[in-house]
């Protein structure tokens, strides 16, 4: 009897993927040059020699030096480019045209969108994530109804939309060989959709692009949509918020539909990381000398910029920081974790679950008007457990299945 064709193993490395290196390697190089030119000129000022066509660059014969060497490494990449963008397709295994990611793969790659995202994009990179809303481990086309039908499969008229955080990507929901999204898809009778997404760019570009693939996938959702419950980690909390705002503004339908919003440490008013990186930045600023290394502390992605507040609206808002309330008429829930055994002023400000304090997780602010209004009985503080645990926490999971099979009154607005 001849043997079942098995499924093409997994693969760590796309042809694609040594491009995309290069590019980053090209990058990179540039930026050292400019580094290690802005501190010469630094020095060089000290000094009372000019400056170039910008502060940062040099002059004279050194500024030519540095432009040439600038120039060949601008086209050394481009033309390695050419050559791997000619020769890279001829590379492509056929037998393994069906092959899916590794784990390792798809971890590498969330982690490097979440640090420079924002830059991949601009790029053009072959590494920076797409938007993909994905059922089990297949991504939902919304191009067409009867291909998003048909990729959905099986389905009830209730939405379960799970949204990782930053750095992370959907399959990493399983935990410790837990995964919340099988428990409350079972707890709400409802389908079960995990988004992934590039957590560099910025929240409010995320949750605009979110809500336009919602209302794609309410209008080819097979028969009517009844609810919606989104349940975000970390920063997918803030790009919900962000979706249900932008969705309103757009006057989108699938707004009216969310029933639950479920926040798992989330940083509503920012992460203390991010504020102590743009602190390092300004004190690298303050010197001549070491001003050219601040670029280094600069190459956090918008996305993890936006964390310093918790920034949620869109720019052309015109205030990006004005405050913004949970949604009015959704029902919504917040778990807090923290490392320490009990709550306390350290515990609450400073410690929290390792990443997020606990007040910026229960949406606590001294400002009233930031501070986020959660119904009573709506928020659970979970004690020696950090960031992570929080995915694999069966207290969480149960504190979970109880909101949502039986919601409380809807937040205040």
């Amino acid at each position: 009897m001849a043997d079942s064709p098995r499924d093409p193993p997994r693969r760590h490395l796309r042809t694609a993927d040594l491009r995309a290196a290069a590019q980053l390697a090209t990058q990179a190089t540039l930026g050292v040059i400019g580094i290690t030119e802005g501190v010469h000129q630094a020095v060089r000022r000290r000094i009372g020699l000019a400056a170039g066509d910008a502060p940062e660059r040099t002059g004279g014969l050194t500024g030519r030096v540095y432009g040439a060497i600038r120039g060949t490494a601008h086209g050394l990449g481009v033309g390695l480019d050419a050559v791997l963008q000619a020769v890279l397709p001829l590379l492509d295994d056929p037998a393994r045209a069906g092959a899916e990611d590794s784990p390792a793969r798809e971890a590498v790659v969330a982690a490097l969108n979440g640090v420079l995202g924002d830059r991949l994009a601009a790029m053009g990179n072959a590494l920076a994530q797409p938007m993909e809303m994905r059922r089990a481990e297949r991504v939902l086309p919304l191009g067409r109804a009867a291909r998003f039908q048909e990729a959905l499969g099986a389905c009830s008229p209730h939405l379960l939309l799970m949204v990782h955080g930053l750095c992370m990507n959907d399959t990493q929901w399983r935990r410790n060989g837990h995964d919340h999204t099988d428990a409350l898809a079972e707890a709400l009778q409802a389908t079960p959709v995990r988004l992934r997404y590039n957590s560099g760019l910025r929240i409010a570009a995320n949750g605009r692009e979110l809500a336009q693939r919602l209302e794609r996938l309410v209008k080819y959702w097979p028969g009517p949509l009844q609810s919606i419950t989104i349940v975000g980690h970390s920063m997918g909390g803030l790009l919900a918020r962000s979706a249900v705002h932008e969705g309103r503004r757009a006057s989108h339908r699938w707004p009216a539909l969310v029933k639950h919003l479920v926040f798992l440490g989330t940083p509503h008013h920012g992460a203390p990381l991010e504020r102590a990186g743009h602190g390092a930045d300004l004190l690298l600023a303050s010197s001549p000398y070491s001003a050219p290394l601040a670029r280094l502390g600069r190459l956090r992605s918008a996305g993890i910029t936006d964390l310093r507040h918790g920034h949620l609206r869109h720019p052309d808002e015109g205030r990006p920081d004005a405050p913004l309330p949970l949604p009015a008429g959704v029902a919504c829930f917040g778990v807090a974790a923290c490392l320490a055994p009990r709550r306390g002023l350290l515990a609450e400000r400073l410690v929290g679950d390792g990443l997020v304090p606990l007040r910026s997780a229960l949406g606590e602010h001294d400002d009233p008007a930031r501070r986020l209004v959660f119904a009573r009985g709506s928020l659970r503080v979970v004690h020696r457990t950090g960031h992570l645990d929080l995915l694999s926490s069966p207290v969480v999971a149960e504190q979970l299945k109880q909101w949502l099979s039986a919601a409380p009154p809807a937040s205040a607005s």
